[in-house]
This record gives C-alpha cells, structure tokens and sequence, in this order.
C-alpha cells in the first residue's frame, strides 16, 4: 500500500477513535456507578483501599467528574481548526489541576483553589490569542498584510541608507 494509502487510513483510525470516545463518553462517565459504596474493594485481581474519599464511590465519581470534561476538551483542542483554538487549554488546565488536587491526598480542599493555579496559563495564553486575532482581522478583514508591510519599511531603509 502506499504512503497516501497508509495515511488515510490513520487518519480515519484515528477520527473513529475519537468519535467512539466522544460518543460513549456518557457511559464512562457512569463508570463511578459500579464501584462499591465502601472504602475497600476486594476482587480476585487486587485489593483497593481509600482512605481520603468516604467510599469508592465518591472517589471515582469525583474523578470521572473530571476525566470525561477532560478528554472531550483534549479532543476538542486537537481537532479544532478555528484561530482560537488555543484558549481550550485554559479549561483543559484547570481540570488537569483538578484532578491532580483530587488523587491528591494531602490536599485539604477540592476544587477550590485550582483557579488561581491556571491565571499563569491563561497570563501565557490570553496574550498569544490576542496577537493571533489582531493579526487575522488585520490580514483577512482589514486586508492589511503586515509581512508586506515590513518589507516594505525594510526597502525603504536600505533605500534611505544608500543614500
């Protein structure tokens, strides 16, 4: 098979992938349903024991509460095609703060301080998002092409410099 084959059916591997974890996502996220309402689960395989959670049941549905969002908001960023697709990292963060502050056993208060934990993401990702909309209205609605523009200067310059 060739190499436009091969990528095409990687392609549509991939986005069935994807399509399956979106469309089955309310049932993962019912997962915390089958685990037992005590804090220890005894199966043939292992032994699971929670000591910061009341019972399993509140552990796992603490945590799907956070890793469905998650991965609906991962896979929504990676196929994204819009110029502002970068701001999904804001809500991605925070529940990736979440969850960390959710296994986390020595942490005292769940998802009430992991706002303050992503202001340096959004510090980072606010600005980049500006820059890239001012640049798309000023090159697709202004009609303002800014590389033309700095070429431009960069002539006249050495223009002026010649002189």
């Amino acid at each position: 098979m060739n190499n436009i084959g091969t990528k095409k059916i990687r392609i549509l591997s991939v986005s069935s992938l994807m399509a399956i974890l979106i469309a089955i996502s309310p049932y993962l996220f019912y997962l915390y349903e089958s685990f037992p309402n005590n804090n220890v689960w005894h199966t043939s395989f292992f032994d699971f024991k929670t000591e910061f959670y009341p019972s399993l049941y509140v552990a796992a549905w603490t945590i799907m509460n956070k890793i469905v969002p998650l991965m609906l908001l991962t896979i929504w960023f990676f196929t994204c095609k819009h110029w502002w697709y970068h701001v999904i990292l804001i809500p991605i963060s925070m529940y990736i703060f979440q969850l960390f502050s959710s296994v986390n056993a020595e942490v005292q208060y769940v998802d009430e301080f992991e706002i303050y934990y992503t202001i340096p993401v959004m510090m980072i990702i606010i600005p980049i998002v500006y820059i890239v909309r001012l640049k798309f209205i000023d090159k697709y609605v202004h009609g303002i092409d800014m590389d033309k523009i700095n070429k431009e200067l960069k002539a006249y310059k050495e223009k002026e410099n010649k002189s």
